[in-house]
């Protein structure tokens, strides 16, 4: 990742409008994008909101045919799916299905004996206080053919029995009670009285009678199933459910509206947990049909297949049924919808911000890509041109490097023939010198041309190899001994060792011999104030390795990813005022590569470097 103070290096003006450009294309992206989607949403809250009213009107018609259909069913006196059947005249009760109702406005109709029948008896158990011979009276009509007296009379031989201290034959007087039914003592279900005593002498059937009293097995009024109830359920109430169902047949026996027909919501139960019931009736107070039933019934089977959540309010304000959401809500008051609530609807699943995105995709992922491209366009683009401004830069430094290292050796070839030319050299000795300086000028001024031509056909991929076998050590003792007689007279040493071993390679000679003097004359450059440089050779995995060390100043750790790319010169070339093009790097990279090999450098600040060529072993066969 390029550090910020690079960006931050020339062109900056350049690079700060190429930026401010992008900053401005990406917001307008993201800006027309934001609006898309809040259009989308408006648009699709709006699409939603219409859905739901048509939704609403559907519910309410369906609705309004289901009562349609109860109260068709209703006037001809047929019990509806759902519902409770109240048929309601001036002789009685009777409720459709039966067993519904845990208690009811009038005690059954069945047989039950007048008390003139056990006067006499009674008057003697109770008055001249001899139980005895009451007894014989009371199994006397424990005989009789009529059950309603045969019921008396053994309800109170049991208790006849209970006063003087014999359990078991009062027990026994109460199982044959208990197996008579359809007959009254006193009011009372004969069996159910009989059951109820038997609990208290002992202690069992219990919650038999329980479940007889909640399948609704005797028609009892509410004060006696509350009594046998709290008798034998231990303190437990009996279901809310059914409670508020008979309390509402209750209230519909006693208040009855004097119109022939209608609907209104009844509360019923105990409070504060009233529950709702829908009251239709048909017919005259004196003879009247009406219909008990649970308004969820109504609308949660017709609100599921809609997809929606429904809720219905009475006159009242209260809610009989569903739940009212905060959202929006299509809504049907009772005097439009001819229902006998305000109906509520609501969309199950409401739209939100994170649905209209994921409906919208498509829109979201073309911003995000333009956003993309534009960002990556603005960075490649930044990075080509400061990596063009960076390439000229070099290129300049480059030029102006190459000129300077043309001048030096062009100034002493200058002068130099002039002397000799002008004859001012006087000494064959001095003469002599002159021509040897020449040559070694001359011999500088065509390894630097040399190596720029070779750098040049390099980079076009043009310079031809020659590969042939030859010995790594060789070829390190040849190029030294080529830079001794200048790194002598510069009072500088160069020191090898290497593998005893033959490290054979396959390369070009001379571009190896090329690369290696570049890393001995770099070396020799930036450790200018230390005395030796050192060159090792040995065999790595299969490869050889040719390695270059120094104690120079060393190279930052930014640096080392740059170095070996051309024009490229470190800070310590700086320092150390050394003279060179830098493209010596570069061309050693070009030629390890192309002998399928790799350069390595490992090199700290103030710790030296050391450069390591990898060149692949020759196979042997």
């Amino acid at each position: 990742m390029t550090p910020l103070r690079e960006w931050l290096k020339p062109p900056r003006t350049l690079l700060l409008i190429l930026f401010l450009l992008t900053l401005v294309s990406v917001s307008a992206v993201a800006w027309f994008g934001g609006r898309l989607l809040q259009q989308e949403k408006a648009v699709e809250a709006q699409r939603s909101e219409e859905r739901l009213e048509q939704e609403a009107d559907r519910i309410a018609a369906t609705i309004r045919g289901n009562l349609a259909d109860a109260g068709e069913r209703l006037g001809a006196d047929e019990a509806a799916p759902d519902g409770l059947l109240l048929l309601l005249n001036d002789d009685g009760f009777t409720a459709q299905p039966p067993g519904q109702l845990l208690y009811q406005p009038d005690p059954a109709a069945t047989p039950d004996a007048a008390s003139a029948s056990f006067a006499d008896a009674e008057l003697i158990e109770f008055a001249h206080g001899q139980p005895t011979k009451a007894l014989e009276v009371y199994q006397r009509l424990g005989q009789s053919n009529n059950a309603a007296i045969r019921a008396g009379a053994l309800m109170r031989m049991a208790r006849v029995f209970r006063n003087i201290g014999q359990p078991e034959q009062a027990r026994a007087a109460y199982q044959r009670l208990a197996a008579m039914s359809a007959v009254s003592v006193e009011g009372e279900p004969a069996d159910l009285l009989a059951r109820h005593a038997l609990f208290e002498l002992t202690g069992g059937g219990g919650d038999a009678i329980k479940q007889d009293l909640l399948a609704a097995r005797w028609r009892l009024t509410r004060g006696q199933f509350q009594f046998y109830w709290s008798a034998v359920a231990g303190g437990m109430p009996p279901p809310a459910e059914s409670v508020a169902l008979s309390d509402a047949a209750m209230r519909v026996w006693q208040e009855r509206n004097p119109n022939p027909r209608g609907q209104e919501t009844v509360w019923a139960g105990d409070r504060p947990g009233d529950r709702p019931f829908l009251l239709m009736w048909r017919g005259s107070p004196e003879h009247r049909a009406a219909l008990l039933k649970r308004p969820e019934l109504l609308l949660a089977q017709t609100c599921a297949r809609a997809d929606a959540v429904c809720a219905v309010v009475d006159s009242g304000g209260r809610t009989v049924t569903g739940q009212r959401t905060r959202g929006y809500s299509a809504v049907r008051p009772a005097s439009e919808s001819q229902l006998p609530w305000t109906l509520y609807v609501a969309a199950a699943h409401p739209v939100t911000e994170a649905g209209v995105i994921a409906r919208q995709r498509f829109l979201l992922l073309g911003t995000s890509v333009m956003v993309a491209f534009l960002i990556l366009g603005t960075y490649f683009i930044a990075r080509a041109i400061r990596r063009e401004t960076e390439t000229l830069r070099m290129q300049s430094d480059f030029v102006a490097a190459v000129s300077h290292e043309f001048r030096t050796p062009l100034t002493s070839l200058r002068q130099l023939t002039e002397m000799l030319a002008l004859g001012r050299v006087s000494s064959e000795e001095r003469r002599q010198l002159y021509y040897e300086t020449l040559v070694k000028e001359t011999t500088r001024l065509q390894r630097l041309i040399d190596g720029l031509l070779n750098f040049g056909r390099m980079e076009a991929r043009a310079r031809q190899y020659r590969f042939e076998e030859l010995d790594a050590s060789h070829l390190v003792q040849r190029v030294v001994a080529e830079l001794q007689p200048q790194v002598t007279g510069a009072g500088r040493r160069i020191e090898l060792s290497g593998s005893p071993a033959l490290c054979r390679i396959e390369a070009d000679p001379d571009a190896i011999s090329v690369a290696l003097w570049n890393l001995l004359d770099n070396a020799l450059k930036y450790s200018p104030d230390e005395p030796a440089v050192w060159v090792e050779w040995g065999m790595q995995d299969r490869f050889v390795a040719i390695t270059v060390r120094d104690k120079g100043r060393g190279i930052t750790e930014a640096e080392r990813k740059t170095i070996f790319r051309k024009f490229v010169r470190g800070s310590a070339a700086e320092a150390t005022n050394a003279k060179g093009s830098g493209v010596g790097l570069a061309m050693v990279r070009y030629i390890v590569e192309a002998h399928g090999g790799g350069i390595m450098v490992e090199s700290a600040p103030g710790q030296g470097s050391t450069f390591t060529m990898l060149l692949p072993a020759a196979v042997r066969v």
